[in-house]
C-alpha cells in the first residue's frame, strides 16, 4: 500500500506533487469519469435540464480536486460515484412521480399559441420579442408568430416550435 501512497502522492500537500503523480492521477480520475458517465443515465449529457447540468458542476469540481491533490484521492472518487448514484436516484424518482420531476427539472412555459405571443411567460422568462423570433428562425425554421401554432420554452432551456399545417 505504501507503493501506491507513494505513486500517487497519497497524503502529499498540493505543492509536492510532481507532473508524473498528477498525471496519473488525472489518468485514473478520466478513467473512473468514463465509469461513472456510463453509470448515469444517458441523458445526464445530451438533455442537460437543470438536474444533469448541476450534477455535471458538481461532479467536475469535485473531480478536479482529485486530480491537484487539493483533497483525498480516493474518498473524491467516492464523492463522485455517490452523486451519480444519487443523479440516478433523483431521475428515477422524477420518472415515476410527475410533481417530483417538476420539482427538481422544471417545466416548460407556453411562448406562442395559435400565432399570440404569450407575453406574460415571455416576462417571467426575461424573453424579448428579437430573442423569440430568432428562436422561431433557428428552431422552427418560421419567420414569424403567426406562423407558428405553438412554442414552448422546454425544461432544457430550448424553444421548441410546432409551425401552422401549410394548406
Amino acid at each position: 500500500m505504501d507503493i501506491v501512497k507513494n505513486v500517487l502522492g497519497l497524503g502529499f500537500e498540493a505543492n509536492q506533487l510532481t507532473i508524473f503523480q498528477v498525471s496519473l492521477r488525472g489518468l485514473i480520475v478520466f478513467v473512473a469519469a468514463i465509469i461513472m458517465v456510463r453509470v448515469a443515465d444517458k441523458r445526464f449529457l445530451s438533455r442537460m435540464s437543470a438536474l444533469d447540468v448541476i450534477l455535471g458542476f458538481i461532479l467536475a469540481s469535485s473531480l478536479s480536486r482529485a486530480v491537484n491533490g487539493s483533497a483525498p484521492f480516493f474518498e473524491t472518487l467516492g464523492v463522485g460515484f455517490i452523486l451519480v448514484l444519487l443523479h440516478k436516484a433523483l431521475a428515477w424518482a422524477a420518472f415515476r412521480w410527475h410533481k417530483f420531476g417538476e420539482l427538481v427539472k422544471g417545466h416548460e412555459d407556453l411562448l406562442i399559441e395559435n400565432g399570440k405571443p404569450q407575453t406574460e411567460a415571455m416576462r417571467a422568462n426575461h424573453i424579448t420579442e428579437r430573442d423569440l423570433l430568432e428562436e422561431l428562425r433557428q428552431e422552427g425554421n418560421v419567420a414569424s408568430v403567426e406562423d407558428v401554432r405553438l412554442a414552448l420554452l422546454e425544461r432544457s432551456g430550448r424553444v421548441s416550435v410546432v409551425p401552422v399545417e401549410s394548406k
